[in-house]
């Protein structure tokens, strides 16, 4: 789905598409409805960087032991050959 904001938007709020990009990703973290992969990813950001801005704008990682639980899977499974 693709989704046009005008210009004149874009100008009135002084962001460019990628800030706005980046401003609705972080929205929608704090909200719980995008993962950290998904709202990197709309962001434009990987995720690194993305934790970079969520840690300047003191945005809380949601990270449970299910999420540990599930990374932990990936590393065993990364180190089967």
């Amino acid at each position: 789905m693709s989704v046009v904001i005008p210009d004149s938007v874009l100008q009135a709020a002084n962001l460019s598409e990628d800030e706005l990009l980046q401003e609705l990703a972080l929205v929608l973290f704090q909200q719980q409805r995008l993962t950290l992969a998904q709202a990197a990813r709309l962001a434009r950001l990987d995720r690194i960087a993305f934790q970079h801005v969520l840690a300047r704008r003191a945005i809380p990682l949601h990270y449970d032991l299910q999420d540990f639980e599930d990374d932990l899977q990936t590393l065993r499974n990364l180190e089967q050959p």
